[in-house]
């Protein structure tokens, strides 16, 4: 047996020689949370998740999924995790930036240039960094999912320019870049959390709101929302996070297992994400939604790209946007 091979079979071996002990162990079971439908892809995410973790640790950890805000809204769930009586929850990274100011970089608007993009940053240096600043909130960064790239919909009129936005009642996430695009759009940004969004639209205290077409659909807003602009204008990331002392509680393996399970979910859910879209616009159309594809980008870039990196750099500096610039 040559070197590498040898060397390969006992890292395999050492592996399984980790988890042994595991097999007369009690299983423990996770709770973990999030505010999405059943329908879109984070469950979808989640329950992959749960199937992998069982997999990897020979049955002896279980994570029990709760869908749709059941434990709470998104910034319940994070505080339930800080808390320790979640274990485990996953939300869009609007959610952390009041805690970890330097992650409202990812999203900032026109960031990233695509998909490929985003996943480049993210799942390097860059991402890991900030991940690892939530350590000092009570929690552990497994992974990065995806809300996805965010356009408008509205039940007042079509948006083909920045000019169509002005007026408007838009939810909003509670990121300041989120937040300030919209006032320099002209719209008023009202934050709340998705589980109120459909309400609000259907009686109309609220105009429009801005999510992916996944969560679009898989949230039925097309039910009380006319038209669709696919502006793409902001990327939102979904930080995986863990009760950092339940995660310190596993042995190295079971943690490695923890993490490598929801880096494959993530993996899973951009892989889904890339398959449903267009099925997804066609859908919603069919629906009788009225959806503008061929949006020009560059007005919408021009009007609040390059001012929001400007209040991000007073107050965190350069070196994060750079760095994301240069990350191709």
């Amino acid at each position: 047996m040559n070197t590498f091979a040898f060397t390969r079979r006992a890292l395999a071996l050492a592996g399984l020689l980790a988890l042994a002990p595991l097999a007369g162990a009690q299983t423990v079971k996770l709770r973990m949370a999030h505010s999405g439908a059943e329908a879109e892809t984070q469950h979808l995410a989640a329950l992959e998740f749960a199937k992998q973790v069982k997999a990897r640790s020979n049955g002896q950890i279980e994570v029990q999924v709760y869908a749709a805000s059941t434990l709470g809204n998104d910034n319940t769930a994070i505080a339930g995790v800080r808390g320790g009586t979640i274990d485990l929850a996953t939300s869009g990274t609007p959610y952390y930036t009041g805690m970890v100011g330097r992650m409202n970089v990812l999203d900032l608007p026109y960031m990233f240039a695509s998909a490929e993009h985003a996943y480049k940053v993210l799942d390097g240096p860059i991402g890991r960094g900030l991940l690892d600043e939530l350590e000092a909130h009570n929690m552990k960064g497994l992974a990065y999912w995806e809300v996805g790239f965010r356009s408008l919909t509205n039940s007042r009129r079509p948006v083909k320019t920045p000019e169509d936005i002005k007026g408007l009642k838009v939810r909003t996430t509670p990121n300041p870049a989120h937040l300030k695009a919209f006032q320099l759009f002209g719209a008023t940004p009202t934050p709340m959390p998705l589980a109120e969004v459909f309400p609000a639209l259907e009686n109309k205290a609220i105009d429009g709101q801005e999510n992916p077409v996944g969560i679009v659909r898989g949230n039925k807003f097309n039910e009380v929302q006319k038209y669709m602009s696919m502006t793409r204008h902001a990327y939102t990331a979904m930080p995986v996070v863990m009760n950092k002392a339940k995660f310190a509680s596993f042995t190295p393996a079971q943690q490695q297992v923890l993490i490598d399970a929801a880096l494959a979910a993530g993996s899973f859910q951009r892989e889904l994400i890339r398959k449903n879209e267009a099925g997804d616009i066609a859908y919603l159309r069919g629906q009788g939604m009225v959806i503008e594809e061929n949006i020009n980008a560059e007005p919408f870039r021009k009007l609040v790209a390059e001012p929001i990196k400007q209040l991000f750099a007073e107050k965190h500096g350069t070196q994060l946007i750079d760095a994301i610039a240069s990350t191709r």
